[in-house]
């Protein structure tokens, strides 16, 4: 129980101040003791030498006359005194002259005695004599402190001059007064001091334990209970229990942080139910989202089986699609530079249907070519705006020819990537000519390059009429086009897929509506 009881902090807390101040009043005591003894100490060596000057003042002039019956009367009527212990005079010699015990008279000292030592522990008597030396504190017989004071009789002139003394000018000092007062009543003040003082410690000592431990109750240990009882709440189970502490103080702090944490991990654990009851619907998302991997990485290998096809075709086909173009064309010419009849115009006709055919069969063949085409790709540091504003210079006409706008908005111009600058440029001019051609009125293309975290993202935005989401999913593959059949290959997107997906790069449909579609190109800055 006792060990329980010294573990809360709040006895700690007040033991550990009350032994603070009790320290700190001990020390202050002792101090003011020390200094009150001091005093007393220096009003009593006032009052000592005060007697001891009325004294030789007194009996100066029946000293000069050698009156000495005067002389020891004024001495006795000042011992009686009631705080005057003795009074003594010695000469020269040590032996005592005068004295309020008549017992001591004619008494020779010794000079190793306390009163005398002070001036006979050299070879040569001291001159003067501090304050310090003149004093000594001694025990009376019935246990009261005394105070003696010796103040030297000085040999003044007209001392030595005198008829009635013999005493060379050259002496300085003819013999030591003693004065003994009692010190039992500074005494009495010193006790009586003491002891307040140590009553009044005791007393704001408790008085100071008393209101710290009030207070610490108060601010500390409720508190501190409150967060108690919500820590072992939160280690029971019960995540929605809130400490109720409004202060704004450190424990106010400390329970404002619990009740964050308290709610955080509610939901961190409503969370994890959700999650454990909505599994199977995860599951299937991640299903999902594999199967659209799956999708992309069979997309590559068809791109990737296409591409050989593509090549075989695109060789055998080329050459006599040459022909047959060349020949036609010829022959077409040759009609037209003659005046021919309405048959040569029907057949110059149907000669221009075969070159237009055959040009379309020409493009197919390039659009496989450049499909299939491989080759050692050959990665350079280069400006990615740069290589952007070259392909837009090459469809810059074809904006002008169905009045569209451009817009450029570059985060900065110059953007240094690892690339094959060649193909980039084959990849964008595929998606700027998919943006003109999107837009059947006149609209606004934008180009817009930003950084991310260690990659560039260039946006490319048209105002057409958007992709069908039943479209969406088909336009990187070979051949899907939603152009007319003489509009396109439906090579383009895939070959630009293709250089993307080769610069460690990503390509999406970032967002497609009736008012436009917006590509979203993303390249990293360090291959």
């Amino acid at each position: 129980m006792k060990t329980k009881l010294w573990n809360r902090l709040s006895l700690r807390l007040i033991v550990s101040i009350s032994v603070i101040l009790i320290c700190i009043l001990s020390v202050y005591t002792y101090i003011l003791i020390t200094n009150l003894d001091e005093y007393l100490t220096n009003n009593s060596f006032k009052h000592a030498y005060n007697i001891s000057e009325v004294i030789k003042k007194s009996t100066r002039y029946s000293m000069l006359l050698n009156r000495r019956e005067d002389v020891h009367q004024i001495i006795n009527t000042i011992g009686t005194e009631e705080d005057v212990k003795g009074i003594r005079i010695y000469n020269k010699q040590g032996t005592i002259i005068f004295s309020t015990d008549s017992s001591e008279l004619n008494k020779k000292v010794d000079v190793t005695a306390e009163a005398c030592i002070v001036c006979h522990n050299a070879s040569v008597p001291l001159i003067t004599l501090s304050n310090q030396d003149k004093i000594r504190i001694f025990t009376a017989h019935n246990n009261q402190r005394v105070l003696g004071l010796i103040n030297p009789i000085d040999n003044e002139e007209d001392c030595s001059s005198s008829d009635c003394h013999a005493h060379s000018p050259k002496i300085q000092f003819l013999g030591v007064l003693d004065v003994m007062v009692s010190m039992s009543e500074l005494d009495a003040i010193k006790a009586e001091t003491t002891r307040t003082t140590i009553i009044n410690s005791a007393i704001i000592t408790i008085i100071t334990a008393a209101a710290c431990g009030f207070f610490i109750v108060l601010l500390v240990n409720v508190p501190m209970r409150k967060l108690s009882k919500g820590m072992e709440e939160l280690g029971n189970g019960n995540l929605d229990y809130r400490i109720s502490v409004d202060s704004k103080d450190e424990l106010g702090k400390m329970a404002k942080r619990f009740n964050e944490m308290s709610s955080k991990l509610d939901a961190a654990y409503s969370e994890i139910k959700e999650w454990s009851e909505t599994l199977n619907e995860k599951v299937n998302e991640k299903t999902e989202e594999l199967k659209n991997i799956y999708n992309q990485v069979n997309q590559i290998e068809k791109l990737a089986s296409l591409g050989k096809l593509s090549a075989t075709v695109a060789h055998e086909l080329n050459n006599p699609l040459e022909g047959i173009l060349t020949y036609s064309k010829l022959i077409s010419k040759k009609l037209k530079t003659k005046n021919g009849n309405g048959d040569n115009s029907t057949l110059i006709k149907h000669l221009d249907l075969i070159s237009d055919e055959t040009a379309r069969c020409g493009r197919i063949v390039k659009d496989l070519l450049l499909f299939s085409q491989k080759g050692e790709e050959k990665f350079i540091k280069d400006n990615l705006i740069s290589i952007i504003d070259k392909s837009i210079t090459i469809i810059d006409h074809h904006l002008e020819m169905h009045g569209h706008s451009l817009v450029k908005e570059y985060e900065s111009e110059e953007i240094i990537i690892l690339c094959d600058p060649q193909k980039l440029h084959q990849a964008f001019i595929a998606l700027f000519m998919n943006a003109i051609e999107a837009m059947h009125i006149p609209g606004k293309m934008t180009v817009k390059v930003t950084r991310g975290n260690n990659s560039v993202i260039i946006r490319i935005k048209d105002e057409g009429t958007g992709i069908s989401s039943k479209d969406l999913p088909q336009i990187f593959e070979p051949f899907f086009s939603t152009k007319e059949a003489a509009q396109g290959t439906g090579l383009g997107l895939a070959v630009t897929y293709g250089i993307i997906t080769g610069h460690s790069g990503k390509i999406n449909v970032e967002e497609t509506s009736p008012k436009g579609t917006t590509f979203k190109i993303e390249l990293p800055l360090n291959l």
